[in-house]
């Protein structure tokens, strides 16, 4: 389980979040959206402690997240390519994330197999071309693989479907909703695409300047609820 409370954050006096409460259930498929601006990748990037708050506290199952290391074991995310070493190559790439969690190189081979209609043979055994050399779709499919590999019980990603095309999408979207159906993984997702988010996430919370205005179940209202809110002029 995931908890915040009573969180806040500034910049140059300006409020990015203001949380007073926030829980993620075991297991929950969770979908954040908003408009840009909005705070979702600064909310992700508190979970996962990679900034600091001025006020409260994240906590993963029975850690503070600013405060322990231990539920870095069970968490695995991708946000934008800086999570990428891109001077080594797609398969140096995922052998090392393997080799941190304990996983052989024969592991490693055996899972890429799952991912070869999503790699759809431009991500593999391409003679040393480094990640860096890859186009922004194919360093989003390598970047959302190495996080899956590992089979968190956690797993973060931003904007996950940005920069892939109609055929990855529908693909990742498969491999997310079975990925939690076999793991039973609490995955957070954030997007722009309303329908994505919709059509794979079990609850949605929708954040405006910060603040998370709207904490939704997904019971086949969402999408009407979430484009009638975004189609009004004053949430501008």
């Amino acid at each position: 389980m995931i908890t915040i409370k009573n969180l806040s954050k500034t910049y140059n006096e300006r409020v990015i979040l203001n949380i007073n409460e926030l829980i993620i259930n075991n297991g929950e498929f969770f979908g954040l959206v908003g408009n840009n601006g909005a705070g979702k990748t600064t909310l992700l990037r508190i979970l996962l402690d990679l900034i600091r708050v001025d006020k409260g506290d994240v906590h993963s199952d029975s850690y503070i997240v600013s405060e322990s290391e231990n539920w870095k074991i069970y968490t695995n995310s991708y946000l934008d390519e800086g999570f990428l070493i891109d001077f080594l190559s797609p398969e140096e790439f995922f052998y090392f994330i393997g080799q941190e969690y304990g996983y052989t190189k024969i592991d490693i081979d055996q899972k890429l197999v799952g991912f070869k209609d999503f790699f759809n043979n431009e991500i593999l055994g391409q003679k040393k071309k480094f990640i860096r050399d890859f186009s922004k779709g194919n360093k989003q499919k390598i970047g959302i693989v190495s996080a899956i590999l590992t089979e968190p019980k956690v797993l973060v990603f931003d904007e996950p479907f940005n920069s892939l095309d109609p055929t990855s999408q529908i693909l990742l979207k498969r491999i997310l909703v079975d990925y939690s159906k076999s793991t039973g993984a609490t995955i957070i997702i954030s997007s722009h695409d309303l329908n994505h988010v919709v059509e794979i996430c079990g609850r949605i919370a929708l954040i405006e300047k910060g603040i998370i205005i709207r904490d939704m179940k997904n019971d086949g209202k969402a999408l009407d609820e979430l484009e009638n809110y975004f189609s009004t002029k004053e949430t501008y």
